[in-house]
């Protein structure tokens, strides 16, 4: 079992960067891939990045490249997501994943562990 908390968000002005954490329970964090979704009010979860469990593949949707960057410690068992140029467009619940595939990592089918989310608020 991994538990998953996220930290990290809150209100910016649009233009603004959040940095937001995710930090998971147990040994094993490195085995896993890890992502980062969104859920707007009112939309359905999207997918915004993912990295693969030695970190050295990073995977983004077309909303956020360049703007983003997903990375990973795995000494500390965290997973952060880099949000820059921030718009209000990306206000949402954020939630982090923990998947044992190596494929698919744009798809939420494919995670087995969530946070509980953390909120981010983009003000224009």
């Amino acid at each position: 079992q991994v538990q998953l908390v996220e930290s990290g968000g809150g209100l910016v002005q649009a233009g603004g960067s959040l940095k937001l954490s995710c930090v998971a329970s147990g040994r094993t964090f490195s085995t896993y891939a890890m992502g980062w979704f969104r859920q707007a009010p009112g939309k359905e979860r999207e997918f915004v990045a993912a990295i693969n469990w030695s970190g050295d593949s990073t995977y983004y949707t077309d909303a956020v490249k360049g703007r983003f960057s997903i990375s990973r410690d795995n000494a500390k068992n965290t997973v952060f997501l880099q949000m820059n140029s921030l718009k209000p467009e990306d206000t949402a619940i954020y939630y982090c994943a923990a998947s044992y595939s190596t494929v698919y990592l744009t798809r939420s089918s494919v995670y087995n562990y969530w946070g509980q989310g953390t909120q981010v608020t983009v003000s224009s």
